[in-house]
């Protein structure tokens, strides 16, 4: 998925430490199979590449992927998208990735904003199906990293791990406590080197933002997330946004939903959904810092 995976525990029980990492890229190559486009043969491709009316039946972790970025779709009147891939080639990101890394015409624009819409997406949450209306790209990839956290933990508690910290992507979650009894803490990069520390007790942690994959030309900057409304990168000057979440696919899918909406949109949304977010906004030397009433005030 372009990307790498770390993971950090107490073993007390002493279990082999191939065992551990079999578990982990068990799970990895599972929804690597299904929902990465950097995989030609994976279930994503195959249905990316399908015909027009087709009908494609989805194995359980994708569709329960699918489930959840079609719902926080319609949460956020579409803020984020899973069939938004053909927006994320044509601003030069993913594995199709447009080599000109903007578009070259207005008329690419449109055209590529045609393919997209997750209304138009017929999925049958009872079947676990998908129709091709012809032209779609899914792109899960502000999900299924989160997803991929979420059932490494299971996996590892499976196998009897109790106290650990698991990272895809750069999305964390943590389960039990540190060798000793404190508690996993990550830095969130808050703003002018003053980053916020977050206890990870049972909590995931998912940060979006413009600091990662990007790209410039003539004088304008963006990051990989492209706002499937308008078909363009936002534009508001948020800088970056952390979301705390029992289930990383949740706070995954939630950093893009805000990164999209934006500072002022975006904490609305969050107090709305009573989401633990951290924003920070770019405004001249001084970054501008904003947080959610649920975002932890011991954090520091």
């Amino acid at each position: 998925m372009g990307t790498t995976w770390s993971l950090r525990f107490d073993n007390p029980k002493m279990i082999e430490l191939g065992a551990v990492r079999h578990a982990v890229q068990a799970v990895l190559d599972r929804v690597i199979a299904q929902m990465s486009t950097w995989e030609p043969g994976s279930d994503i491709s195959r249905f990316n590449g399908a015909i027009a009316g087709s009908r494609h039946s989805l194995a359980p972790e994708f569709a329960e992927v699918l489930g959840c970025a079609l719902r926080w779709a319609a949460e956020s009147g579409g803020a984020i998208d899973p069939s938004v891939g053909p927006l994320i080639s044509l601003w030069g990101f993913g594995a199709q990735a447009c080599t000109s890394g903007m578009p070259s015409s207005p008329a690419d624009l449109a055209q590529a904003r045609a393919r997209v819409g997750w209304e138009r997406l017929d999925f049958d949450p009872g079947t676990q199906s998908i129709l091709q209306p012809g032209g779609t790209a899914l792109d899960l990839s502000g999900v299924a990293k989160g997803f991929a956290v979420d059932h490494v933990a299971e996996a590892l508690r499976t196998l009897g791990l109790e106290d650990f910290i698991v990272e895809v992507g750069g999305e964390l979650r943590g389960a039990g406590h540190r060798p000793g009894g404190a508690p996993w803490r990550v830095q969130v990069d808050a703003a002018n080197g003053r980053p916020a520390v977050v206890a990870l007790s049972n909590l995931a942690i998912a940060t979006s933002g413009d600091r990662w994959h990007t790209h410039e030309h003539a004088g304008r900057r963006w990051s990989h997330t492209i706002d499937p409304r308008n078909g363009e990168p936002p534009r508001h000057g948020l800088a970056s946004v952390t979301v705390l979440h029992r289930e990383c696919m949740h706070a995954d899918a939630l950093a893009t939903v805000l990164t999209v909406l934006g500072p002022d949109e975006g904490l609305a949304f969050a107090e709305r959904h009573a989401v633990p977010a951290l924003f920070v906004c770019h405004e001249g030397a001084q970054p501008r810092v904003l947080a959610t009433s649920h975002w932890p005030a011991h954090s520091s």
